[in-house]
Parts: structure tokens; sequence; C-alpha cells
């Protein structure tokens, strides 16, 4: 190892290499459940220096594990052979190239940190529309080669569908050239697709051309209580046929989600009764000439005169309505204050995310009653977070055997549904083998011909979303 990290300092400089201890923290996932290694941390300023990098570890035969912002959740930038593998990661490499008010685009780089591209965004008075709870440590590349999703996949679609173009350095070292700001362009297969949530398996994105919006300068934000999470889905189709594509978000939780939020925080003030079956947080945003608050003092009128929603508060300031996102986002500190616990990000069809929950807690509370089901999620794109706390004071392989149980058992529900395993986290490590075993034939034999034909040394992130065998 001590030669390679040698020729790494000697081929590229000691700036742009880290060793020994500095290694660890680029090896440790988000959670901080899994920690291992790497022969070196290569940090490159530029697309040129990543090219370089990148031919340098295929003359040494080392294997490459890009990295943005480490905020994933399924250990997909996490190296797992501290022997023979490199973290790149992307950290220096934040400029925003240029943000076009006329065009609607910006051009970003990879490390740019998501928060703070918004902001600048905003600067020019335009909107970037991804919003994640990580997203004051997670970087563009990473959203982009995960394909986030967030709260307002609803409105604007997954990282994907805000793309246009984009700059990947190769296993070759050779540039991908397609930061392109075109709306229209059929000139054949669209080959950015390639890249966008294959997790770095197939090339190492160092810039992204994204789609802008007009910023949203009205926005309304209520938190509402329900009789039944059956509820919740009615009322969403009423508020989609009713607010149409004002509507920019649409979130469910349960009761406890007020419980674990304050476990995290503790000075949250509670905005309504903790007591009704289900919630629903969801919001309206429009700009121009749209009367937003018109629009939700209209529709909460109907669906409260028809006995559909039982209580509601609505924010009437940027504060309040921070106020009542904090709940959504805070809980998930509780649940991880609770200890390990199972995390799933599953999606159903809409119209059968009610009975999946309720299937799928019933399935899990009667094999492990001792544990506690937490499910909550995006409804208008039938993504459902269905968490599993076990009892935190029993022993550690105790808490991961019930863990890798309500996994298997959620899992065996999902497949009744039709649903998928990974609605916006991807595949990384941590999924692989849930994957592996779901996949047709003819999907197994289109990817393996994609890596093998991009990557034939298979040297880009293995071990992640598909083990991949020489011939």
């Amino acid at each position: 190892m001590q030669s390679y990290q040698q020729k790494f300092v000697d081929a590229l400089g000691a700036d742009l290499v880290l060793l020994g201890e500095e290694v660890e923290r680029y090896c440790r996932d988000w959670h901080g459940d899994v920690t291992t290694g790497a022969i070196a941390v290569l940090r490159p300023r530029s697309t040129e220096d990543v090219s370089k990098a990148v031919r340098i570890c295929a003359e040494l035969g080392v294997a490459i594990v890009p990295q943005g912002g480490n905020t994933g959740l399924v250990l997909g930038a996490t190296p797992d052979a501290p022997e023979s593998q490199v973290v790149l990661s992307l950290e220096r490499m934040n400029a925003i190239r240029r943000i076009d008010v006329d065009d609607f685009s910006a051009v970003v780089e990879a490390g740019a940190i998501l928060s703070e591209f918004k902001d600048k965004v905003e600067e020019a008075g335009m909107f970037f529309p991804l919003a994640l709870g990580a997203q004051g440590s997670c970087r563009i590349g990473g959203n982009v080669s995960t394909n986030a999703g967030g709260i307002n996949v609803l409105r604007y679609g997954m990282t994907r569908e805000l793309v246009l173009g984009l700059e990947v350095v190769l296993p070759d070292g050779s540039v991908f050239e397609g930061l392109s700001t075109l709306r229209k362009d059929n000139r054949g297969i669209d080959l950015k697709q390639l890249f966008i949530g294959a997790e770095g398996t197939l090339g190492i994105i160092t810039a992204v051309a994204v789609k802008l919006m007009p910023m949203p300068d009205q926005v309304t934000t209520a938190l509402l209580g329900l009789n039944s999470l059956d509820d919740v889905i009615a009322l969403y189709r009423r508020a989609r046929r009713d607010c149409c594509d004002l509507l920019s978000a649409f979130e469910f939780m349960p009761p406890l989600a007020f419980t674990l939020a304050r476990e995290a925080m503790p000075d949250l003030a509670m905005p309504m009764s903790g007591d009704h079956v289900a919630y629903a947080l969801l919001e309206i945003s429009g700009s121009g000439l749209v009367d937003v608050s018109d629009l939700m003092e209209r529709f909460l009128e109907g669906v409260m005169g028809d006995g559909l929603v039982v209580d509601g508060v609505v924010a009437t300031s940027k504060a309040q309505s921070r106020n009542l996102w904090l709940f959504r986002e805070a809980m998930n500190e509780g649940q991880a204050k609770r200890g390990p616990h199972l995390r799933t990000d599953v999606s159903v069809p809409l119209s059968r995310l009610a009975d999946f929950v309720r299937d799928a807690e019933k399935a899990v509370h009667d094999a492990l009653p001792e544990c506690v089901c937490v499910s909550y999620g995006h409804v208008g794109d039938g993504n459902v977070h269905l968490n599993v706390l076990p009892p935190g004071d029993l022993p550690r392989r105790e808490i991961d055997a019930r863990i890798y149980r309500a996994k298997k058992i959620i899992n065996e529900v999902l497949d009744g549904y039709h649903g998928s395993i990974s609605a916006e986290h991807g595949i990384g490590r941590l999924k692989k083998s849930d994957f592996d075993t779901r996949l047709s034939e003819v999907r197994r034999k289109l990817l393996t011909a994609a890596k093998t034909a991009i990557d034939p040394d298979l040297r880009m992130n293995p071990g992640c979303q598909l083990s991949f065998a020489r011939d």
C-alpha cells in the first residue's frame, strides 16, 4: 500500500492526496454505522486533475470509489476493499461555472453543495427545485449519481428530470463533454442518462448542466390531521385535482413523528394536537399573478367542510412554515437517537400505498411485536419510508438480527405489490443483494453489457449496485 501511496503523491502532488488518519472520515458512512479504509483519498481541483488521477489508477490497477458529500444512505460511496481502492472526492470542484437567467439554466461543478448552489441561484432571481434533508452537505454530483428524490418530486420530478447535460470522466481518463443546455436534442441515444443513477459505476461526473425555474415568491404550507391513511390518499387526490401543478409537496406522517422530532429538537413548538391517526404536510407554491394563499384557503374550506380533514394549521410566515417542515426533518434525527434501526426506501403504486403500509406494518408487528414501525413519506410519488426501531437496550447482535428480519418481511410484502426496494436512495452496497435477487435475466444482461462496454476493467466503484465477474 505504501508504494501505491508514494506513486500517487509523485504523480499528483501532495496537495491532491490525503494519507494516514485523514483518510478515515471519507471511509465512514453518513450514519457512522460503517467505517472502512482506502489506500488514499484523491482530491482533484479540476476536470483535468480527475482525468489524470483516473489514468494513474488505471496504470496501477487501483479501483476508484467516487464521493461527493458522503451523505448517501446505502454505502454507495464507502470503499469496501481498503487495500485496492482509493476514494476520489469531488469536494474541491465546487465552482458554479455560470447561471443563465434568460436560458433558465446553470452549469455547476459536481462538488458544489446543494444548498449553496440553490442560494446562488436564488440571488439571481431563479429557483433550483431539488430539496433534500441533507442539502446543507450533499453535493450536486452525488445528487445526479444517485438520481436523488426529495420533497419536490411531485411537481418537478427526480434529479434526472432536472439535468440537461453532463461532463463525465470515463474509466480510461477520457472526458465525455456533454454540457449542453438544449431542451430539445434528439440526436440518437441520450448518453447522459447512462450516468444518472449509476452511482459512479460507469464514470465520474465532474460538472452538470441543470434546469432552473422561476422563483416561487408565494409559498403556503399546511399541516393537517386526518382519521386514516386512506383519508390522506383521498386528500392527495383532491389536492392534485384542485391545486393542479401548484402543489409542490405532499408528505404523510404518523403521530409518532412529533414525538421523535421533539426527542431530537426539544424546543420545537407543537403546531397542533398530536393525537390524530394520520397527518399530511402539503405545500402550494407559485409566482406572478397566482394567489396561492387564496387557493389554499378555498381548498381547505372544501376538504374540511366535507369532513375529510378534521384539524389543521396554515403557516402565516416563513418561520412558521420552517417550523412545520422541521417536524418532518427532525423525526429522522429522533429515530437515530433511538439507536440502530432499519431504514427502508420503497415505492408502490400510489393507489395501493395505504394497503401496503397496513400489510407491511402488520407483518412486522406479528413477527417482531417488540419493534416499532414508523411509516412516512412522499405521497405524491408513492415513496414510503417504512422504518423499524428495535428496542434500544438489546445487545447489538440481537438488534441486527431484528433489522435483518424486518427488512426481509417488508421486502416480501413489497414484492406482492410489485414495488421497488429503492425509490430514491439508490442501491449502493447495502441493497446490492436484494437488488441482485430481483433482477430479470434480460435486465441483468443489459446492465452487464453497459458496464463491461464502458468500464471493461471493472475499476469504477466495484461492489456497488452489482458484482460483475471478468470472463
